[in-house]
């Protein structure tokens, strides 16, 4: 199985990055499955997500993390694990 794996990710590489993309979406689909909601549907979803975190920023509801901290955080999340 590492021997196929190393071998696909080998072949990926050498595709474009517009195809590389293409490639990663379909996989993320295949992990997550297909939607029952159409595509509109979703991208209202996410607006109103979107609406809400800014609502809830413009409170002062939540705490904000400087994307510097967040960075070091994985940084120190990857050291670990690695």
């Amino acid at each position: 199985m590492a021997a196929l794996l190393k071998e696909i990710e080998d072949q990926a590489l050498q595709l474009s990055p517009q195809e590389r993309g293409e490639l990663i979406h379909r996989l993320i689909l295949s992990l997550e499955g297909t939607s029952e909601d159409s595509p509109e549907a979703i991208a209202q979803a996410w607006d109103e997500e979107i609406a809400r975190r800014v609502a809830e920023i413009d409170a002062g509801t939540v705490v904000l993390i400087p994307h510097d901290e967040v960075f070091a955080r994985l940084d120190a999340i990857i050291k670990e694990a690695c």
